[in-house]
């Protein structure tokens, strides 16, 4: 594990092993870098970046807990590692992350970007019903305020595809699902909870015709968050952008179907333009 200092002093814990097209992982909320364990094999093929977002796994930051700010940590970090013509990674909390770096100043260090389930709006409102009614978005606000354990335990089933089949955790094969629920119940309520108050009022539909890297959009086909319908408003929107419905997942294919996930993550690579220089890794 490496740390780097945002801009506020906080402490951001990232991984950095490998060489070639740089690669950033950005996971969901309650989560941490090592749900990108089975990602690791991309190391053989690519420079892979697995951060643990402020207020997440070992950046323990307790201020600057909004999309904006985590943003902002992911652009200094890849400007400190040098990272150009990278692909940005982004699962739920961390697609909404990347689709601000995508739409700013950092947006020239990467080439392409992966989305994975998430929709550009998780609050509906007016004619908007591809994410969460605002009565299931309060009632997660109060589990998370009211009964941390429970609602994060619940969490850890529910990113799953119903029937599950087993899918690895941590430290192998087991029980991802409690494996996946023991870490969410790990979080600080109160950095949880400002998270998902900064994700409610967060609204990037606006933002995403703005985006010009080739986009990767995966879906879980099991997925009990975003349907289908809302993948296909992302491709839609997406100027370069194409959809992959895993078929065997819920709202985390690349826990579900890695080695499905991992090819998908190779193909789309090739598709890009070649990177013209390859980074050595930088200490921070």
């Amino acid at each position: 594990m490496q740390n780097f200092t945002a801009s506020d002093g906080a402490r951001i814990a990232y991984a950095d092993q490998g060489h070639g097209r740089p690669v950033v992982l950005l996971h969901g909320l309650m989560a941490h870098r090592g749900f990108f364990k089975a990602q690791s094999a991309l190391a053989e093929s690519f420079r892979i970046v697995t951060v643990d977002l402020r207020g997440h796994g070992d950046s323990r930051a307790q201020t600057g807990l909004t999309i904006d700010q985590l943003a902002e940590d992911v652009a200094g970090l890849a400007a400190a590692l040098g990272l150009e013509d990278a692909i940005g990674i982004g699962w739920s909390l961390g697609a909404s992350v990347l689709w601000r770096m995508l739409t700013g100043p950092a947006s020239a260090r990467f080439a392409g970007a992966v989305i994975v389930d998430m929709t550009p709006r998780v609050m509906n409102d007016g004619g908007w019903t591809l994410g969460l009614s605002r009565e299931a978005c309060e009632a997660r606000r109060q589990a998370i305020e009211g009964d941390f354990h429970s609602f994060a335990t619940n969490a850890g089933e529910a990113i799953f595809a119903q029937p599950r089949t087993e899918a690895p955790g941590a430290n192998g094969r087991g029980d991802a699902a409690a494996w996946a629920g023991a870490e969410f119940a790990r979080n600080d309520p109160r950095a949880i909870s400002a998270l998902w108050s900064s994700l409610m009022q967060a609204d990037f539909r606006d933002a995403l015709a703005r985006i010009r890297q080739p986009t990767l959009i995966v879906h879980g086909a099991h997925s009990h968050l975003y349907g289908a319908d809302t993948a296909d408003h992302l491709g839609a929107a997406i100027p370069n952008s194409r959809i992959m419905r895993f078929e065997s997942s819920g709202h985390s294919p690349h826990l579900e179907q890695p080695d499905l996930f991992n090819a998908a993550i190779h193909d789309f690579a090739a598709s890009l333009p070649k990177t013209q220089t390859i980074q050595s890794h930088a200490s921070v």
